[in-house]
């Protein structure tokens, strides 16, 4: 079987993105078990609770959830265990390096999994919270936007504004 070329989406966490402003992201590669890899080609897997912590000088994926493989047996994988992420240790120094200076409020998150030429990665955001009207804030922002491409559109084709 031959490795995949480009990017293939397993799941994102949209809900990361609404929540958390993005400061940097990185790539990580996952350690799995075999039935986990099976699973995740299937797209049985959710970000929505995971988040990414320090534990004895390395990177630990907590809460993701990859469902049990249909077919596997008793060697079958638990759902939501502790993975390890993968990243050099430059990386590890700079992140940790961060999450330490950002004075609190930052985090690790996962952004998005996804196969890059046949290996298993996540994307780790550094975030930090939202409180509520930033989101309202957002919200308004990608609306308008929204608005303003949409009569740009109309525009550009020549049509006028329907009325209402």
């Amino acid at each position: 079987m031959s490795r995949d070329t480009e990017r293939k989406l397993i799941a994102s966490n949209k809900k990361a993105r609404h929540d958390y402003t993005i400061l940097k992201t990185y790539e990580a590669g996952i350690v799995l078990a075999g039935t986990e890899v099976k699973s995740l080609r299937e797209g049985r897997v959710s970000l929505v609770d995971a988040f990414a912590q320090e534990r004895d000088g390395e990177i630990m994926l907590y809460g993701l959830h990859i469902a049990e493989y249909g077919y596997g047996t008793w060697t079958n994988h638990q759902p939501r265990r502790t993975r390890k992420l993968l990243l050099n240790r430059v990386e590890i120094a700079r992140i940790l390096e961060k999450l330490r200076e950002g004075g609190g409020g930052l985090t690790l998150v996962p952004l998005s999994m996804y196969f890059a030429n046949g290996w298993a990665k996540v994307e780790l955001g550094l975030a930090r919270g939202r409180k509520s009207y930033d989101k309202r804030q957002a919200i308004a922002e990608r609306d308008a936007n929204r608005e303003i491409a949409r009569e740009l559109g109309r525009r550009l084709k020549g049509a006028r504004r329907p009325t209402r």
